[in-house]
C-alpha cells in the first residue's frame, strides 16, 4: 500500500469492501479470509492451524502495521516497496505452505485448484489473482502497475518458492505434498 502504485488484487478487494461497508481494512481482511473457507468445500481443502492463524493474523497485523513503513514520494522507494512486497509474500507463502500446517484461506484456493484440476501452482495463483482483481476493481479498489506486477508475478514466484521450502517426502507414503 505504501508504494502507491496500485494494490495487490486481494487488497483491492479488501479496500473496496472496506469503502462500501465502513469496516476497518484489517477487519475486512479477517472477514474475507474466514468467508473464503466456504469455497474450499468443492475444492476438498481441509483447514489446519496455519489456516486459522493466517486468517486472523494478516488482518490484525494490517490494523497495527499499516503506518509503520515510512511514506515516500521517491519513485525508486515506491517501486522498491512493490518489488520487495511481492518477493516477501512469495517467500512467506513458500515457507508456511511448505510447513504443511494448513494453507491460508486465499492460498487454499490456489492449492485446491492445483490439486483438484491439475493446474500448475503458477497458473492457479494467477487465475485467482485476476478474478479477485476484477472484483476489487468493480468495488473501487486502487489499481495500478503494482497491481499487475503482483497479479502476474506472484504465481510464478510462489511456484518457485514452494520448490525451495517443500517438506521432504514422508517415509510412510514415499511422497511429498503437491
Amino acid at each position: 500500500m505504501q508504494g502507491r502504485l496500485g494494490l495487490a488484487p486481494w487488497d483491492m478487494l479488501h479496500q473496496g469492501i472496506s469503502k462500501h461497508s465502513q469496516i476497518e481494512l484489517g477487519t475486512v481482511i479477517i472477514i474475507v479470509g474466514l468467508s473464503l473457507l466456504v469455497l474450499w468445500i468443492p475444492l476438498r481443502q481441509r483447514p489446519g492451524l496455519g489456516t486459522i492463524m493466517n486468517a486472523l493474523e494478516i488482518g490484525f497485523v494490517e490494523n497495527i502495521a499499516e503506518d509503520l513503513l515510512p511514506d515516500t514520494r521517491l519513485m525508486a522507494m515506491r517501486i522498491a516497496y512493490v518489488v520487495l512486497g511481492i518477493i516477501f509474500v512469495a517467500i512467506g507463502s513458500g515457507l508456511y505452505i511448505g510447513a504443511e500446517l494448513g494453507t491460508g484461506p486465499r492460498d487454499g484456493l490456489m492449492v485446491g485448484l492445483h490439486q483438484r484440476f491439475g493446474l500448475s501452482v503458477r497458473t492457479a495463483r494467477t487465475l485467482v489473482e485476476i478474478v479477485v482483481m476484477l472484483i476489487g476493481l468493480s468495488l473501487g479498489g486502487q489499481i495500478g502497475i503494482g497491481t499487475f506486477a503482483f497479479a502476474f508475478g506472484i504465481g510464478p514466484l510462489v511456484h518457485a518458492t514452494l520448490g525451495w521450502f517443500r517438506m521432504p517426502a514422508s517415509p510412510s507414503t514415499g511422497s511429498s505434498p503437491s
